[in-house]
This record gives C-alpha cells, sequence and structure tokens, in this order.
C-alpha cells in the first residue's frame, strides 16, 4: 500500500499484534475498553478513559498556518483530537459528563504561543458548543511541552475519562438479519459552523503528499519524515489556496472532524435496547468493523456518496479503490447495527441534526468474518 510506504498503517497491525494478550475489559467486545468503577467502586456504575491525539491534521494545520497566517485552522486541530476520543467512547454508550486532559507537544522554534493559544481556545469552544446539546466536558488542564528534540512541528492529543451506568453500555453484538445504518461524514450538522468535507483525522499523511505539490518539502521539511523514500513526498498538484469543487483545497483538508455525539446520544435515548453495535470507521475506514465480528459477513451495496474530497485525493494518482475505502472513511465515518424498523427512527432523528443517513447494507451469517462493498466502481472484498 502507498500509505505504508509513507510509515503510517491503515489497520494498524503491528499494534494489534502487540496489544492481543492484553485484558480486555467487561465487555470485550465493545468499541473501547470497560473498566470496572474504580472511581467510585459501584456495581451498577463503568469507567472508561480513552487517550487519542489530531495525527499529522497538525503537519496540515502547520503548513497552512504558516502559508496563510491563518492561525485558526488550529482551533480546528483541537476538535480533531477531542472527536477522536469522545467519538469512540460513545460508540460504547458513554455520553455525557466527561474529564479531559490535555497533551501538546511542540517545536518552540516553529510554532509560536499563539498557536497554542487557538488550540486551547478552540478546546473551550467545543465545550461550550457540547454544552448546548447537554453534553458536559470538564476540563481538567493539562501538559504543554517544548520537545524539539522530539516533535518536529507540533502534536495535539487528550486523555478523556467518563464513568457511567454500566447498563448504558453499548456492546457489540451484530446479528444476521441486521441492517446497516451509515451516518455522512460530510454536509452541514446543525451544531457545525459551516461545510464538513468529511475527512476526519485518518488518512491525513496520505492524503497531504498525495496531493500537495512537491515545492511545500523543500520550503518546509520539517513537515515530513525525512525518513520517507522522497518519490513518496509531497507528489501532487495542488496547492493550499487553490479551488476545488467550490472550496479552498487547504480548508477541505483541514475540515475538523466532525462530532457525531449529539446524535448517538439522542439516538441512544430513543433506542438503546434496540441497537445492536455501533462502529466509529477512522483507523482502517470501511474495515474497522473486521475487529467486532465473527462468523459474520458485512455487505455494504448502498454505501452514501463519496463527498468531492476524496475523490479529489484519489484523482492525483488514479489510487486504487480498495486502498481508498482502508484508509478513508469515504463519507462514512459511523455505523448502526439494528433492525429495519428501528433504522427508520434513527435515520429521523440524524435528519433532525441535518446529517445525511441511509440504510447502507445488511449483516449475514457466514464462516469467519468478511466485509464486500459493492461500490458504483467495483466489488471489494476485505476479510
Amino acid at each position: 500500500m502507498t500509505y505504508e510506504k509513507r510509515g503510517v498503517s491503515a489497520a494498524k497491525e503491528d499494534v494489534h499484534n502487540a496489544i492481543k494478550g492484553m485484558d480486555k475489559g467487561l465487555f470485550p467486545n465493545a468499541f473501547c475498553k470497560i473498566l470496572p468503577d474504580i472511581a467510585g467502586n459501584s456495581p451498577d456504575y463503568v469507567n472508561i478513559m480513552h487517550a487519542d491525539t489530531a495525527g499529522t491534521k497538525t503537519a496540515l494545520a502547520y503548513l497552512y498556518w504558516r502559508e496563510t497566517g491563518d492561525v485558526s485552522v488550529w482551533k480546528g486541530i483541537a476538535q480533531d483530537a477531542l472527536v477522536m476520543n469522545f467519538d469512540d467512547m460513545a460508540c460504547a454508550g458513554a455520553t455525557d459528563n466527561f474529564i479531559i486532559s490535555s497533551t501538546i507537544g511542540r517545536n518552540k522554534n516553529l510554532v509560536s504561543g499563539e498557536v497554542i493559544k487557538a488550540i486551547i481556545d478552540g478546546t473551550n469552544e467545543f465545550i461550550e458548543r457540547m454544552a448546548g446539546h447537554g453534553i458536559r466536558i470538564n476540563h481538567a488542564g493539562g501538559e504543554t511541552a517544548d520537545v524539539g528534540d522530539i516533535v518536529r512541528t507540533a502534536d495535539v492529543g487528550f486523555t478523556v475519562f467518563a464513568r457511567y451506568p454500566k447498563k448504558e453500555v453499548v456492546n457489540i453484538d451484530m446479528k444476521p438479519g441486521d441492517v446497516i445504518v451509515g451516518f455522512a461524514s460530510y454536509g452541514h450538522a446543525t451544531y457545525e459552523e459551516e461545510y464538513n468535507s468529511g475527512i476526519g483525522s485518518n488518512g491525513l499523511t496520505f492524503a497531504r503528499h498525495e496531493l500537495l505539490n512537491n515545492s511545500y518539502a523543500a520550503k518546509y521539511p520539517e513537515s515530513f519524515d525525512p525518513n520517507i523514500d522522497r518519490d513518496y513526498v509531497y507528489t501532487g498538484n495542488q496547492k493550499l489556496r487553490d479551488e476545488y469543487a467550490g472550496h479552498i483545497v487547504g480548508k477541505l483538508m483541514l475540515s475538523p472532524t466532525r462530532t457525531y455525539i449529539p446524535l448517538i446520544k439522542a439516538m441512544l435515548d430513543a433506542h438503546k435496547n434496540e441497537i445492536h453495535g455501533i462502529i466509529h470507521n477512522t483507523g482502517g475506514g470501511q474495515t474497522k468493523a473486521l475487529h467486532f465480528m465473527n462468523n459474520l459477513h458485512l455487505v455494504k451495496d448502498n454505501l452514501l456518496p463519496i463527498p468531492p474530497v476524496f475523490n479529489l485525493i484519489r484523482s492525483q494518482k488514479n489510487t486504487d479503490w480498495k486502498e481508498m475505502y482502508k484508509v478513508f472513511n469515504m463519507g462514512q465515518r459511523l455505523e448502526v447495527y439494528t433492525d429495519e424498523r428501528t433504522a427508520s427512527s434513527l435515520i429521523s432523528i440524524a435528519s433532525s441534526f441535518n446529517i445525511i443517513s441511509q440504510v447502507v447494507g445488511k449483516v449475514e451469517s457466514a464462516e469467519g468474518k468478511k466485509i464486500t462493498l459493492k461500490t458504483d466502481n467495483e466489488e471489494i472484498v476485505y476479510s
């Protein structure tokens, strides 16, 4: 895969091999590890803790900020790192009363104090926006470290904790006969300030190098790993301020990761018992569900339309579709597994948030595990 030649892995096989012997918690098939109630010592409650970052999207924010002077893009980076935590946790049933702590590592010689302020401001603005949807987020502070010997530009991450009732845990138990409801990662949700391209925070190493012109390599050598084969460094024909489909290319790529937590909270409030699993299609894209299934075949034969940003990425080198759907969410970053009747209600709830959704496939019995994507371009099988 081209993705791996750029020093990253879509499926993180080495990481999964490293942790395969670890205890999987109280609910082994939940989307996140569920712990006993260490904080309160109650048999009726559970604890969940999660850590994640904005990944190499920070390198893209660095490029855009240096080229345009627009420091506001770093606010979106704060949202990226937060959402990669919250939405994973929401898939396990945690949708309220979180405690967060940030970890920001920067190269002080390249990343100024105004960037740190923008990240902190973006964090607080996201907290305020979610409070308007009944989602309480408590900021415990964090650490900002000047680590130029380690970090080339900046790294932004959060650790998030929640304590919630054990009965609210969502354990993934998809069944033959279930339908798959897909929810768009793109568009303009009611709680978003502008159009969201849908790119999220996965595959940005691939997207950045595949799209952007090689002139950025000479101008900003600190923005990429010097160990990458130069044949895979900034190989595209796009500049950050170019336009595509009515949008600025840099802004399409930096579009803050959409959070689904207001939607997930509403869906669980209405249909907790009818939902058999929630999958957040982050690392691994449309193959993410393979980690949570056995003796099942997921047939996705009615996928949501591909938004412009992914067509732009693929247009540079005519990337293989199988790699695209494994690296990126391709416009469908959330899936819920349920019965047909409940699916109709979930689609209605999504519509109230102005989020596009539809039944995108079905669950069949099988030996082993397999995902088949029937796209407009070809049929793709993963196992």
